[in-house]
């Protein structure tokens, strides 16, 4: 009886006894190795979507910088840019502001823009929203060296910089 191997009798097959938790062991492997294959694809969608906009799901790639107030603080003991103000309707601006392009005609304002797409730009409006639209635009007009300053104006008076309000329409 040397030879002889015990088997189990399960759903109509006959297997050595033991296979069954080999088996279970196996589904297991074969189950933890789809998440893990179907978590790396879904690990790379993110990794090439890290690389997108900083803001919301964009397919290109991200040509602008967010900035925050004490930065932007920084920048203008310097200015060595444009700074454009993109909130409609006009609720204040920023010392030393040069345009005023409503964000919702970015598109068509890009003709006010400096010829030199490499050109720095500044954009801001109260929140932030409006200038991330335009920004955005201007990417794709092939703008590259632009900047948004994070949290709009709001951000800008609550880190204790003064907003100019000078009733422009």
């Amino acid at each position: 009886m040397q030879g002889f191997v015990r088997t189990q009798r399960h759903r109509g097959l006959d297997r050595p006894a033991g296979s069954r938790g080999r088996l279970r062991v196996g589904a297991a492997l074969a189950v933890l190795l789809a998440a893990v294959l179907l978590l790396a694809g879904c690990g790379e969608s993110q990794d090439s979507s890290a690389t997108s906009a900083t803001s919301a799901t964009r397919s290109a790639p991200t040509a602008y910088t967010d900035i925050s107030p004490a930065e932007l603080a920084g920048m203008l003991e310097q200015k060595d840019f444009l700074l454009i103000n993109t909130h409609v309707p006009y609720a204040g601006e920023i010392e030393q502001t040069d345009l005023f392009l409503r964000y919702d005609h970015a598109a068509e304002l890009v003709e006010r823009l400096p010829a030199d797409k490499g050109a720095k730009i500044v954009v801001y409006c109260r929140s932030d929203r409006m200038s991330r639209i335009a920004v955005e635009e201007w990417a794709k007009a092939g703008y590259t060296n632009l900047y948004n300053l994070s949290g709009g104006f709001e951000a800008w008076e609550a880190a204790g910089y003064p907003l100019l309000h000078l009733g422009r329409e």
